[in-house]
């Protein structure tokens, strides 16, 4: 049996270890302060959301005289009056005439490369900037973009006299989902997509799983709700080490997509990594089915 010593050691111990009134009032204010820090970050990141998804490089910055390549510069307007610039290498007799859609940063300026090597390939192409970027006026937004894809492909069927149903559309990375919306609510003669996303919340989620993105973000560019609604032929190109945007995210979007479709592995490439040869090799694989007798009918059944 236990002797009262043992009894009041014991109840000594149960004091020592009882949370105090002073313990728990810094436990919650340590919680509370964390409560608020994560909430405060929140609210930051939503007050930021725009910036924080287009990096845009305005005129001068860029590579405005790029060595080798001939283009036309293409001045047209949103729907909304916002004046917008592009680039239009014309191409005689071509395979195929191609709208490109760029990525989140920069401006069309970098991207003089993919017009030299589609030119190569007897490929006509026009390069467009979003609002905000290069030489086009305004500030990025997911409607603007999407206004500005449209009001794109309508001033390069104007001045070529292909309708816009018969133009490919070509998107990278963020524009892929600007080319997917385009081509859902109106169509194309093919769709090209290179390491784009299901929806820029899943990117973001991946990139911050403690944030509530999915719930929050404003900003969305949904692919995986509207890529079901494209018709045509599709070809999606992605690097399996993409740290920006994982492979696997780009394969939901691919199984999210009707037929015919065609994913493109880059093994070992990364989202930045310059365009390979196996890139441009798909992609002239993609136009010569396109052009293969019966290959548009087919695709619209």
């Amino acid at each position: 049996m236990s002797g009262p010593s043992d009894i009041e050691a014991a109840d000594r111990r149960t004091e020592a270890s009882a949370p105090t009134p002073g313990r728990l009032r810094r436990a919650t204010r340590a919680v509370a302060t964390l409560v608020v820090g994560y909430l405060v970050l929140v609210l930051i990141m939503l007050a930021m959301e725009n910036s924080l998804i287009f990096f845009p490089s305005a005129y001068p910055e860029g590579i405005w005289h790029p060595p080798g390549l001939e283009f036309e510069d293409a001045w047209f307007e949103a729907a909304d009056g916002t004046k917008l610039h592009g680039w239009y290498v014309h191409c005689d007799d071509p395979r195929a005439l191609v709208l490109i859609a760029h990525g989140n940063a920069g401006n069309l300026s970098h991207r003089y490369d993919l017009l030299q090597q589609l030119h190569r390939r007897q490929i006509a192409a026009m390069i467009f900037d979003y609002r905000g970027y290069g030489r086009s006026t305004g500030s990025p937004s997911e409607a603007g973009v999407l206004a500005d894809a449209r009001a794109a492909r309508q001033w390069l069927a104007q001045r070529t006299g292909v309708a816009e149903g018969d133009i490919v559309l070509l998107g990278e990375s963020l524009g892929g989902g600007v080319m997917v919306d385009l081509a859902a609510r109106d169509g194309a003669a093919g769709l090209i997509l290179e390491n784009t996303f299901t929806s820029l919340p899943d990117v973001a989620a991946y990139h911050y799983p403690w944030l509530p993105v999915r719930l929050l973000m404003r900003t969305r560019l949904d692919s995986a709700a509207k890529i079901g609604s494209y018709r045509g032929p599709l070809l999606q190109v992605h690097g399996d080490a993409d740290t920006i945007i994982p492979y696997e995210i780009g394969q939901r979007l691919h199984e999210a997509a009707g037929e015919p479709k065609e994913l493109v592995t880059i093994e070992g490439g990364d989202h930045n990594d310059p365009r390979t040869a196996e890139f441009y090799a798909a992609v002239d694989r993609f136009i010569d089915r396109l052009n293969a007798p019966g290959e548009d009918a087919a695709a619209r059944e």
